[in-house]
């Protein structure tokens, strides 16, 4: 879409204004800039014939301007830019790469009080200067623009990047290299296109009220899940790809078998339903988020979020209820120690529910039963592990007698549905088979569902499991009856059908994202956030031999500090002290955001406030 309004910065001889403005759409409202004061270019027949040119066309034209103080050049009206254009930026003379990344971050600091918010700045660098992978060849990170980086300072992210054609400009002679009459070599050269942020501030915990019996109580968002409680990618006005593709796994399955979707609660449970889970993972009780409740009255004011905000988020909770008992007077009554506060949990999986799904009066023996929803569950962090995602469960009974023949149709029909998922967004004339593979656990009952991931651009793993098939359950006892349990982690699958290679995308509260994704259709995903930089801290700290060492929790603890921004958690060493035999750990933390402008400086306050954050909660000691 054209520009409104177009401002060009750090014009030379105007050239480019001149050769522009000609292709312009008349409505467009073009202002060309530059530092010069018109007496600096007396001596420039070439810029006073573009000048002239310009002001035929009535284009607005100003000396004087500095770049990097566009504010003080514009009255408040007169902002609201729609597009910013600098061309091959530079500090002049021999000015190094620190002056001239100097330059830029001051630059993009200064389009954030000019720009409209969906407006875009474009700039034109010489091949190699970006620092990016776009570049041919790239240049080692210190010795670059560090474009991206520098951008980030104003809170522009790196939305596109192409080549710089000249011949679209006919006319433009760039000139200004070394503050010299000659023009730069822009032969290869890049032009960068950069768009707004989400800013990080906005990511606090929110205050969630439910109703228990008669009683009101409250709960902070875990830091580590802020903004993934009640998202409702799931409900039936959600255009999410993780809808989409739970909608198209449950319709073809639906041509194989009667379906019977069940409604999903919301994922908080009490604490004395955990048999299930017990006995489904005796292990994953250490890696659930457990909540404490805090008695509220109705009418109590929360914080953590708008009166709008609470009214959504109350509507959209399920009523709760905690476990009862039959009481004196046979009635069924609270179990006791609900007053004042109670312990509940996250559900991580949605098998805690199989128990109550196949004991229910109505379940049906040959039908299909669906659950979906969201999950959560304490992880190490990794490119494909994840503490929040969407979970469907297929559950399916039948009569012990028929288990090998349902059990290996279930199978082929799904295998056959996720192989043609997974094709759809293959480039043409590619052959993929066998793209999904059921693997045997060692009871040799189980199977994980596995997915052959290396052609799909994902490069940090080449096979992901997506789901789990449990032919039964120890606690669950039918004489007659078998039953199959199918989760599957929506969310991965999205990632490989759509091509997305990092799940924080999913939860991105960017209105971009969803754009990407025309109803009906399953295209590759393009992000709107290119070639993040990467910043990396290490962090060693001495162990207390009482209270041990909780890696589990280390990693929590960061992912919550970072803002999910640690990608990458790296064991570098351990060190015994040869007198006091104290034990000291090394880690590598690699930061590195999805669809955000991350800075250094505040990468920086996020490890300080982490080394704050071990000491108090893991009892460590950092050196």
């Amino acid at each position: 879409m054209a520009p409104r309004r177009l401002l060009l910065v750090g014009e030379g001889n105007f050239s480019f204004a001149a050769a522009i403005s000609e292709t312009l759409d008349p409505s467009t409202s073009l202002t060309a800039t530059c530092l010069q004061l018109p007496a600096d270019l007396a001596r420039d027949p070439v810029a006073w014939e573009n000048l002239r040119r310009l002001r035929q066309r009535g284009t607005k034209i100003l000396f004087g301007v500095d770049c990097t103080q566009l504010a003080d050049a514009f009255e408040l009206h007169d902002r609201e830019f729609d597009q910013i254009c600098f061309n091959f930026p530079h500090c002049g003379r021999k000015a190094g790469v620190a002056r001239n990344r100097e330059l830029l971050s001051k630059f993009f600091q200064s389009c954030a009080d000019v720009l409209a918010e969906e407006g875009e700045v474009h700039v034109a660098l010489c091949r190699g200067q970006g620092g990016t992978p776009a570049d041919n060849p790239t240049r080692e990170w210190h010795n670059s623009w560090q474009v991206v980086a520098m951008a980030a300072l104003g809170g522009f992210i790196l939305s596109d990047v192409h080549s710089f054609c000249c011949a679209a400009v006919p006319g433009y002679k760039c000139t200004g290299y070394r503050s010299q009459n000659k023009s730069f070599h822009i032969e290869g050269a890049l032009n960068h296109v950069f768009t707004r942020s989400l800013p990080f501030e906005g990511l606090q915990p929110r205050i969630f009220r439910i109703k228990l019996g008669d009683q009101w109580f409250s709960f902070p968002e875990p830091e580590a899940l802020v903004g993934k409680l009640n998202r409702g990618f799931l409900e039936a006005s959600s255009h999410h790809p993780i809808k989409t593709i739970n909608d198209k796994l449950i319709t073809e399955l639906g041509k194989a078998f009667p379906l019977k979707r069940l409604k999903c609660s919301f994922p908080l449970l009490p604490e004395e339903e955990t048999s299930v889970l017990t006995s489904w993972n005796c292990d994953i009780l250490s890696a659930t988020f457990w909540i404490n409740l805090e008695e509220n009255s109705n009418s109590e004011s929360l914080t953590g979020g708008t009166p709008q905000d609470m009214e959504d988020f109350l509507v959209s909770f399920s009523e709760l209820s905690l476990p009862k008992s039959p009481g004196r007077n046979g009635k069924e009554e609270v179990r006791e120690g609900i007053c004042g506060r109670a312990k509940m949990w996250l559900r991580p999986s949605l098998l805690v529910h199989g128990q109550a799904v196949i004991q229910a009066p109505d379940f049906l023996p040959g039908s299909l039963h669906i659950l979906s929803g969201p999950v959560f569950q304490k992880c190490h962090i990794s490119p494909f592990t994840m503490p929040a995602f969407h979970e469907t469960l297929f559950i399916l009974g039948f009569n012990q007698t028929l288990k090998d023949g349902c059990l290996q149709s279930l199978l082929d029909h799904l295998k056959g549905i996720l192989d043609s998922l997974l094709t759809q967004t293959l480039l043409e004339g590619s052959k993929r088979s066998n793209l999904v593979e059921f693997t045997f656990q060692p009871n040799q009952k189980d199977y994980v569902i596995d997915v052959k991931s290396h052609n799909f651009g994902l490069d940090c793993a080449k096979d992901l499991i997506i789901g789990s098939v449990t032919t039964s359950v120890p606690s669950i006892i039918h004489e007659d009856q078998c039953f199959v349990f199918v989760s599957i982690n929506l969310d991965l699958l999205a990632m490989l059908v759509w091509g997305i290679s990092d799940w924080r995308m999913l939860w991105t509260f960017d209105k971009r994202f969803l754009k990407n994704f025309v109803p009906g259709k399953i295209e590759p995903f393009k992000s709107y956030s290119l070639y993040p930089p990467s910043y990396v801290h290490d962090i060693s700290f001495w162990l207390d031999e009482k209270k041990g060492f909780d890696e589990l929790e280390f990693h929590t603890v960061a992912r919550a500090v970072s803002q999910d921004t640690v990608i990458s958690i790296q064991f570098l060493s351990r060190f015994q002290h040869p007198e006091t035999e104290q034990v000291s750990l090394c880690y590598r933390l690699t930061y590195k955001t999805c669809d955000k402008a991350l800075t250094q400086q505040q990468v920086a306050s996020m490890q300080s406030q982490f080394r704050k954050e071990i000491q108090q909660r893991l009892h460590v000691t950092p050196r």
